[in-house]
């Protein structure tokens, strides 16, 4: 064998294990299985109109690779779309068994429950991880995602109104953040598993686990979170202590910017505008798809915000809670970024949004 082939034949090995280890690595995926350091969904309402061909199941996708929202050419419940490539990570993690990959799925509104629990906080979400790193996925979607043992699928009560999410890869670092926060947000835990080498640094997370929730906990937090790839994010956690709209009362005074927000309004449900206070929340009433497509917030169950256009601040903020008088006595959270191409790919989105009267 001449040195030129061995070396050869060792930079294929080499390349192979490193696509090998890749493709093992936890992590947001994309519609090709690809990793991303982050992305964000937003699943479009089912058209009420009988000549409509929308299912309630199209939606539209921008990760950290991209400047524009693009229409997915995927279902949100097919196993092919990014939700699907990134839980599938996690339905893996349960078959194996391993005991150096923790999961955790929360939800007030779990995928066998009637009704919810106000319990626990208005909070949906999936987390996937192991020594090296994991995801965060952060969602508006009631009785979702499937128990870890029942794989990937999506709700059909999910399909009627807009819904949307976010997911972050995280190195393992980050995670005894992420812990804390979630002890505030207090989430209802219907599948989980955290192997006990995890259980020095994550102190709350299996707590919650077991449905055990320390006697103290803070009324408020705020952090700052690191994805994989280094983009900033900060993210607002709120308990059931605090008794006041998130957004109003403090997202938008901490952030010192106006902000726009789109959370579901329904009827004699919801908060009007605030002007109030130093910065203010509007609310916007209708969310444009295209020229020629648009939806009303009544329609709309995503939950999001942005700086209102023309401020300085390029804030936009996606979490699990409504602006609503019910929903400022429960927890839950929103994670915040200044990435421009994501608060522009949002900001082309307003159709118009509420004054204050």
């Amino acid at each position: 064998m001449t040195a030129r082939f061995q070396t050869t034949i060792q930079a294929l090995v080499f390349s192979g294990l490193f696509v090998v280890l890749e493709a093992a690595t936890i992590a947001c995926r994309n519609e090709e299985g690809e990793a991303v350091d982050w992305f964000i969904f937003y699943k479009l309402p089912k058209r009420q109109d009988k000549d409509s061909r929308e299912t309630g199941l199209e939606y539209l996708y921008l990760d950290s690779t991209m400047r524009n929202w693009r229409r997915s050419g995927q279902l949100i419940n097919a196993t092919e779309s990014a939700l699907g490539r990134t839980l599938q990570q996690l339905y893996e993690a349960c078959a194996s068994q391993s005991n150096d990959t923790a999961y955790l799925l929360y939800n007030d509104g779990g995928p066998k429950s009637v009704g919810y629990s106000r319990n626990f906080g208005h909070t949906k979400g999936a987390l996937l991880w192991n020594r090296v790193q994991g995801f965060w996925v952060i969602h508006s979607v009631p009785r979702f995602p499937p128990i870890a043992e029942e794989g990937y699928d999506y709700p059909a009560t999910g399909r009627r109104n807009g819904q949307s999410g976010i997911c972050v890869t995280f190195k393992y670092n980050q995670y005894e953040t992420i812990d804390s926060q979630l002890l505030v947000c207090n989430p209802n835990i219907y599948s989980c598993s955290i192997p006990a080498t995890f259980h020095q640094e994550l102190v709350h997370m299996p707590q919650l686990c077991t449905r055990f929730r320390p006697s103290k906990i803070p009324v408020r937090y705020l952090t700052t979170l690191q994805s994989a790839q280094g983009q900033t994010f900060l993210h607002f956690a709120k308990s059931d202590s605090f008794l006041d709209d998130i957004f109003a009362a403090w997202i938008a005074q901490q952030l010192k910017t106006h902000f726009l927000t789109e959370t579901w309004q329904r009827k004699r449900q919801e908060l009007p505008s605030n002007c109030s206070l130093p910065y203010h929340v509007y609310n916007i009433k209708a969310i444009k798809v295209s020229r020629q497509s648009y939806f009303s917030s009544y329609q709309d169950h995503a939950k999001w915000g942005i700086s209102q256009k023309g401020t300085k601040d390029h804030w936009t903020c996606i979490g699990d809670l409504n602006r609503s008088p019910h929903q400022a006595f429960r927890s839950g959270g929103f994670i915040c970024t200044q990435n421009r191409n994501i608060y522009q790919a949002f900001q082309k989105l307003v159709l118009y949004y509420e004054d204050c009267n």
